[in-house]
């Protein structure tokens, strides 16, 4: 059965036994992320395996911003000289435990790149942030084309450019 990303219904989807090995990812997905979702604060995707309703990995995104001195030269040299400029967070990614090693985190990851791609053509963003909770973090979104902010080695992002150079629509 192939697997689907949906935007978390409370009452839907099962993420009482969600555990990907980072305490504050876990408690985030079984106690917060429906209120974030209620208050507008952030917008979680869940990832199953249907027709089971069982959390099996999720992301956040959000609106953000960055400063355009933040940005590597290359990417800021096309953009307005504005204080700050528009921009997505990735909040969080996980993958449970029972699932990690099957390439789920990366297919979170491009839907995320993908639905953010789309969305800019309604409200504009400039990159998706990432900030990392560890190395291993650090090395997956690597592998995916982010960069370290310069002055902020633990803060990732890759521009809507990249993204779009991808052909993921």
């Amino acid at each position: 059965m192939p697997l689907s990303i949906e935007l978390l219904t409370s009452k839907k989807h099962d993420r009482s036994l969600f555990t990907c090995g980072e305490q504050s990812l876990d408690e985030y997905i079984k106690l917060r992320a429906s209120q974030e979702l209620k208050k507008t604060v952030s917008t979680p995707f869940v990832l199953l395996e249907p027709p089971e309703k069982t959390v099996l990995g999720y992301y956040c995104l959000s609106s953000y911003s960055i400063d355009v001195s933040d940005l590597d030269e290359p990417i800021a040299k096309g953009l307005p000289r504005y204080p700050l400029l528009p921009s997505t967070l990735l909040g969080r990614l996980a993958v449970d435990v029972s699932c990690q090693g099957k390439g789920y985190g990366g297919y979170l990851l491009l839907d995320a790149m993908k639905r953010t791609l789309e969305a800019t053509r309604t409200v504009a963003s400039v990159a998706i942030v990432v900030d990392e909770i560890d190395s291993n973090a650090t090395k997956f979104y690597l592998k995916y084309g982010f960069k370290a902010f310069p002055r902020m080695p633990m803060k990732l992002y890759i521009s809507m450019e990249s993204i779009a150079e991808l052909g993921l629509i």
